[in-house]
């Protein structure tokens, strides 16, 4: 189906956007709709040493394999399956493992960078920013990145301040002003996601 609904979720780094969605898609019907994640298109960067890997800036739209996931989006659109790939990030590279996803009535999109592509902003159809403070996401991403990620507290904190907040700064914060919808990362999201799933419902 060429009419697929295609909604991206934006908002920085441990903003809540994963969290946002998860509770929605407690709420929606899971054959409706399908989710991928700009963090799985993070370019492949086998040729690279680890210790290379760990002192890359990967909250740069650079980063992001935006050729792949356009031609994904699009082949979605028109209704073929893809595989998407999968990321690891403690070793800062892709996996071998995809996952397939198959074409569904409404497309989530979530990402630190999404809008930043011109042509992934224009197979968007509804924009949601997830908007955090960034003290709350920095606290979230050192719980996040020491669990999940095998990291230490002043690595984080060393990233947050060379990478991720000078790039949010830049490519992230400046486009709360063309979403549709803003969303208070900070506060319970069910009047939210009651929002969402109107939207979602109206498209179905």
């Amino acid at each position: 189906f060429t009419n697929m609904y295609v909604i991206g979720i934006c908002g920085g780094s441990a903003s809540g956007k994963s969290t946002l969605i998860n509770d929605l898609l407690k709420k929606i019907k899971q054959d409706n709709l399908s989710v991928i994640k700009q963090d799985d298109y993070y370019k492949a960067l086998h040729n690279t040493s680890a210790q290379e890997r760990a002192l890359m800036n990967f909250d740069h739209p650079n980063a992001i394999d935006f050729k792949l996931l356009n031609k994904h989006v699009s082949l979605l659109k028109n209704n073929i399956p893809i595989n998407s790939p999968n990321y690891c990030f403690s070793s800062h590279n892709r996996k071998t493992t995809t996952t397939q996803v198959t074409p569904k009535k409404i497309l989530i999109i979530d990402g630190i960078l999404i809008f930043n592509d011109i042509d992934l902003f224009k197979l968007i159809d509804y924009k949601v920013y997830v908007d955090t403070p960034e003290k709350i996401r920095l606290e979230r991403r050192i719980k996040r990145d020491q669990l999940e990620r095998g990291r230490t507290k002043s690595s984080i904190i060393n990233q947050f301040n060379t990478f991720v907040k000078p790039m949010h700064d830049k490519f992230v914060e400046i486009h709360k002003e063309s979403s549709h919808l803003i969303i208070d990362g900070n506060l319970d999201f069910n009047n939210h996601i009651d929002i969402l799933k109107s939207i979602i419902n109206h498209q179905l």
